[in-house]
């Protein structure tokens, strides 16, 4: 009897480097090789997108001396290089060109231009900012968002508004992190369960389903010290349930991630029955792109 074939690698949320974030390490090109020599067949080449004022840099690109203007002009950079890094390695791998959005005060209509500018393979819709505030860089971040938010519980609905502000209007293929907003919260699994944030979960949910658009399986948490993945399980198996296609996201960013911890999504996505056949999922995603 012939044995079913291992599932290939994919992660379509990864690919920062050195070249083009300030927390990553590594050319893109040596990334890209990595994910060659690991045995990846598909990859999302997915860096952040440029902010449109420096109101929204990042500490560490505010100690680095850069500005919005330097971010766009390197962000043109980027996209000239997946293209290129695309076309060099297609015989070894399919590189998947695209960028992670932000969900502050602009960054819609400024994500929609980049898009119209650059026609990126897809791109990741991710929420890193609830008021305005980064809530992700660290913990002290975490608090200072939740405070502007009036506490954690309302950290989270507002987080699942702005994530389903951002699925209704820019429908990105992909949904970055879903629940990235329990990062720094140890009662995350209790909290996840509440009323009124489960009703936020659930409409955002089916919103997803009704334009056909995936999840990311974002293993990057477990390395990170987390115990399970963004998505966490209660809500794998709500989009299980739904038919959401789950696909895994290491959201590398040096060689040394390049790969970590995927196999662990596949498994966990395989054990809960969700759907593993890569070819399929990404003709679909090609599609909505």
């Amino acid at each position: 009897m012939n044995s079913i074939p291992s599932p290939q690698l994919i992660s379509l949320h990864g690919g920062h480097s050195g070249d083009f974030c300030q927390h990553a390490d590594n050319s893109l090109e040596e990334i890209v090789r990595a994910y060659i020599d690991r045995g990846f067949g598909w990859v999302g080449i997915t860096e952040h997108a440029p902010p449109p004022s420096d109101g929204f840099l990042y500490p560490d690109e505010k100690d680095a001396g850069l500005t919005s203007d330097l971010l766009q002009q390197r962000f043109h950079q980027y996209m000239a290089t997946c293209r290129l890094l695309q076309k060099k390695y297609a015989a070894q791998i399919d590189i998947l060109v695209g960028f992670e959005t932000e969900g502050y005060t602009g960054a819609s209509p400024f994500t929609i231009e980049l898009v119209h500018t650059y026609r990126p393979d897809f791109i990741v819709g991710s929420i890193h900012h609830v008021n305005d505030v980064n809530f992700d860089y660290d913990a002290a971040f975490y608090r200072q968002a939740a405070a502007t938010a009036g506490g954690v519980d309302a950290l989270y609905l507002q987080y699942f508004d702005a994530q389903y502000e951002l699925i209704t209007t820019l429908r990105p293929p992909v949904i970055g992190h879903f629940d990235l907003v329990r990062i720094y919260d140890g009662a995350y699994q209790r909290r996840l369960l509440k009323p009124d944030i489960e009703k936020r979960i659930d409409r955002n949910l089916h919103a997803i389903k009704r334009f056909g658009l995936f999840l990311d399986l974002n293993v990057r948490a477990i390395q990170k010290g987390a115990s399970e993945p963004y998505v966490s399980r209660p809500i794998l198996l709500k989009a299980l349930s739904l038919g959401i296609p789950v696909v895994p996201g290491d959201d590398a960013h040096s060689v040394a991630e390049v790969g970590r911890h995927v196999k662990d999504g596949v498994r966990l996505l395989g054990e809960l029955g969700f759907s593993v056949r890569w070819q399929e999922l990404v003709g679909q995603l090609k599609r909505l792109g």
